[in-house]
C-alpha cells in the first residue's frame, strides 16, 4: 500500500451532515441552490444481488437488535448487501420496528448518532426514520440540512412533517420548487425573513402551469398562511391569494390529496370565505370563489374534517355573495376576448354548486363539473355516494372521467349482467399510476356497486377495498337519467363535438369509407372554443385487408365555432366527412414520420 493509500485508509470518511453543512455555508447567503445537492460520490455498487424480499429480510436482520453506533450499523448493512438504493425499505422497516418503552431512549440516541455522524445514505436514512418517530425540536436543524441531499430529501421531509411542518415545507420547496419565479419566495422562507413573506407571497403567480397542488400546499405551510390571515384580517390581496392557493391544492387534474394533507385547510377556508365580502368584485375573485364552491359541494373539499354544518354554511355564504348584483356583474363582464370563456363559464356554472338536492339523491348523485377554463380544468362526472365524492376519496391520482365517457356511453347504467367500469385514471396514464374500477349490476329492485379495485403498476402494497353499495333501482335510474340529460354545464363547441361523436357512432361508415376510424373527439384543450375531431387512417381498412395494421396514422381536424347553433355546425361537419376525404383537410398528429412520408403526408414539426 502506498503512503497516499495508507493515509486514505486511515482517514475516516466525512459525516454526511458535515458535508452538507459545508456546502450550505459555501452557498451565497447560506441559501441552497435549486434542486439541492448531490450526495458525495462513492464507488459504484454494481448490480443489486438481492431480490426485493431478500433485501427486505436483510434490512430487518440488520436492525435487530438495534446497534449502539453508526459504524456497527454500516458494517451490518455492508455485510448483508444493503445499499443506498434500499433506503425506501429501510424507512419502512424502521417505521414498523417494535420499540418497547425501555428501548425508546436508546433508539432515540442511536437515531441522533446516525444523523449526525453517519457516513452513508443508508445509515443516515435509518437515523432520520428513527427521529421521525422519536425526535424532538433539537433534531430539526440537522434534518433540514441533511435533506438538502436529494437522496435524503424524502426521508427528511417525512420526519420533519411530524416534528416541524413549516421546516418540512421550506426544505421541500428548496429542493423541489424548480420554477425560477419561485426562487425569491424560497430565499425569503429559507432565511426566515418574516417581514418579506407577505409581499413575496401576494406577488406570486398561481396559475397551474406555475404552481401545482404540492407547491401550493408547501407554500401555505412554509408561509404559515393561516397565521398570516389571522394577523392581517383586512388584507384583501392576501385573502385572494389564500383562496387561489386553496383552489390549486384541490385541483383534480393535479393531486387533490395535497388539500387533505394540509392541516390548516379548514381554518384557511373559514378565513377566506368568512371574509370574502371584503374582496373587490373582480372576475378573478369571482372565479376563485366559484371554484372553491365547486370543491366544497362535490370535490376534495368535502372530505376535510369539518365541524358539523360548517361546510354547508360556507357554501351558503359564497352563494349569497356571488348572487349580489356587484358580483354578478363582475362575473358577467370581461375586458378582453380571452376572458370570454371564463365569463361564459361563470354564467353557466354560477348557481350549480348551490342548487338544493332531494334527500333521495344524497344517497347516489352524479355532478357534472366543468372547472375554470382559465386554469384548463377538466370536465368531470363526479359520483357522490352518501355525499362523499368517490374518486378523491378512493383514488386521488387523477380526476373523474368526463360525462362523455361515463354518461353519454351509458357506462353507469345498470343491467342484469355485471359490468366493470373505469371511473378514473391517473393524470399520467393507467400504466404509470393506475386507475379506479367498480363493477355495476342490477339485483331485482336494487343497483349494486361492488368489487372495487385499483390498479397500480409495480405496487406491492395491498389496497383496502370498500364494501359493496346498494341503491334503490328506481332512484338510481332517475339520477342517471337526470345526469345524462343535463347539458347546462356544456358550452357551444363542447356540444358540437358531442354531436359529431354521436353522429360517427351512429354512422361509422362516414369515416370507414376513407379507410379511417374514430379516435378522440372533444373541445380543444388549448382553445376550448374549437371542436377537435381525431381519427386513425389505415390503408385497406374498409376492404377488410388493412396494410401494416400496426402502423396507422392519426389525423386531427379542428372545427372552429362559426356562431351558428351547435346542431347546425355538427350537421355541417358530418356532411363534410361524408363528401370529402378528411385526410385532405385534417393534419397528421400521430403515428410515425416514416409512415407519414411513405404515404405522402407531411409530418408536423410539433409532433
Amino acid at each position: 500500500m502506498s503512503a497516499q493509500e495508507e493515509r486514505g485508509a486511515l482517514t475516516p470518511p466525512t459525516a454526511l451532515y458535515d458535508h452538507a453543512l459545508r456546502l450550505l455555508r459555501a452557498s451565497p447567503d447560506g441559501v441552497p441552490p435549486q434542486r439541492g445537492y448531490s450526495p458525495p460520490r462513492k464507488a459504484a455498487a454494481g448490480d443489486d444481488p438481492l431480490s426485493h424480499e431478500e433485501a427486505k429480510s436483510a434490512v430487518h436482520a440488520a436492525l435487530s437488535p438495534l446497534p449502539d453506533d453508526s459504524d456497527t450499523l454500516r458494517r451490518r448493512f455492508e455485510r448483508l448487501g444493503i445499499q443506498d438504493r434500499h433506503r425506501h425499505l429501510i424507512r419502512s422497516a424502521v417505521a414498523a420496528l417494535p420499540l418497547p418503552a425501555e428501548q425508546v431512549d436508546a433508539a432515540r440516541t442511536l437515531g441522533r448518532r446516525l444523523v449526525r455522524t453517519g457516513t452513508t445514505t443508508s445509515t443516515v436514512t435509518a437515523g432520520i426514520a428513527l427521529l421521525g418517530r422519536l425526535g424532538g425540536p433539537e433534531d430539526v436543524p440537522y434534518l433540514r440540512v441533511l435533506g438538502l441531499f436529494r437522496a435524503l430529501t424524502g426521508p427528511a421531509v417525512g420526519a420533519l412533517d411530524v416534528l416541524d411542518r413549516r421546516s418540512a415545507a421550506v426544505l421541500w420547496l428548496a429542493v423541489h420548487a424548480r420554477r425560477d419565479g419561485l426562487q425569491s419566495l424560497v430565499h425569503t422562507l429559507w432565511t426566515g425573513d418574516r417581514q418579506a413573506v407577505r409581499p413575496e407571497l401576494v406577488a406570486l403567480p398561481t396559475t397551474p402551469q406555475f404552481v401545482g397542488s404540492a407547491v401550493a400546499r408547501r407554500i401555505a405551510e412554509a408561509a404559515r398562511l393561516s397565521d398570516l390571515l389571522d394577523h392581517r384580517p383586512s388584507d384583501t390581496g392576501l385573502l385572494a391569494q389564500a383562496g387561489r392557493l386553496l383552489v390549486r391544492m384541490g385541483c383534480s387534474r393535479d393531486d387533490p390529496s395535497d388539500l387533505l394533507a394540509y392541516r390548516d385547510a379548514v381554518r384557511v377556508y373559514d378565513g377566506v370565505v368568512g371574509r370574502a365580502g371584503l374582496l373587490p368584485p373582480t372576475l378573478d375573485n369571482a372565479a376563485m370563489l366559484l371554484s372553491l364552491a365547486l370543491d366544497l359541494s362535490s370535490g376534495t373539499g368535502v372530505l376535510l374534517d369539518w365541524p358539523p354544518e360548517r361546510r354547508a354554511v360556507l357554501l351558503e355564504l359564497i352563494g349569497r355573495l356571488l348572487a349580489e348584483p356587484r358580483w354578478a356583474v363582475a362575473g358577467a363582464t370581461g375586458g378582453t376576448a380571452d376572458q370570454r370563456p371564463r365569463t361564459d363559464w361563470i354564467r353557466r356554472t354560477g348557481r350549480r354548486p348551490f342548487e338544493r338536492r332531494s334527500a333521495t339523491s344524497d344517497r347516489f348523485r352524479v355532478e357534472v363539473v366543468a372547472g375554470d377554463p382559465a386554469d384548463r380544468e377538466p370536465v368531470e362526472a363526479r359520483v357522490l355516494i352518501d355525499g362523499c365524492p368517490v374518486v378523491p376519496a378512493m383514488f386521488g391520482r387523477g380526476p373523474a372521467h368526463s360525462p362523455e365517457c361515463l354518461l353519454d356511453d351509458g357506462r353507469l347504467r345498470a343491467g342484469a349482467e355485471p359490468r366493470e367500469v373505469q371511473l378514473a385514471e391517473a393524470h399520467c396514464t393507467e400504466g404509470c399510476c393506475g386507475a379506479l374500477y367498480v363493477t355495476i349490476r342490477r339485483d331485482a329492485d336494487q343497483v349494486v356497486w361492488e368489487n372495487w379495485r385499483q390498479t397500480m403498476p409495480g405496487s406491492r402494497d395491498t389496497v383496502p377495498y370498500p364494501p359493496a353499495h346498494r341503491f334503490d333501482a328506481s332512484a338510481y335510474d332517475a339520477e342517471i337519467t337526470r345526469a345524462e340529460t343535463d347539458r347546462a354545464w356544456s358550452w357551444r363547441t363542447r356540444t358540437v363535438a358531442r354531436l359529431i361523436r354521436a353522429g360517427l357512432i351512429e354512422k361509422p361508415d362516414l369515416l370507414s369509407r376513407w379507410d379511417a376510424s374514430r379516435s378522440w373527439i372533444g373541445s380543444g384543450f388549448a382553445d376550448p372554443d374549437t371542436a377537435v375531431v381525431t381519427f386513425w387512417y389505415l390503408p385497406g381498412l374498409e376492404s377488410g385487408s388493412p396494410e401494416r395494421a400496426d402502423s396507422p396514422l392519426q389525423f386531427r381536424w379542428v372545427v372552429a365555432d362559426d356562431g351558428t347553433p351547435p346542431e347546425e355546425q355538427a350537421a355541417a361537419a358530418l356532411r363534410r366527412l361524408a363528401e370529402e376525404d378528411p385526410k385532405s383537410y385534417a393534419q397528421v398528429c400521430g403515428g410515425s414520420r416514416e409512415r407519414a412520408e411513405e404515404l405522402g403526408f407531411t409530418w408536423p414539426d410539433s409532433a
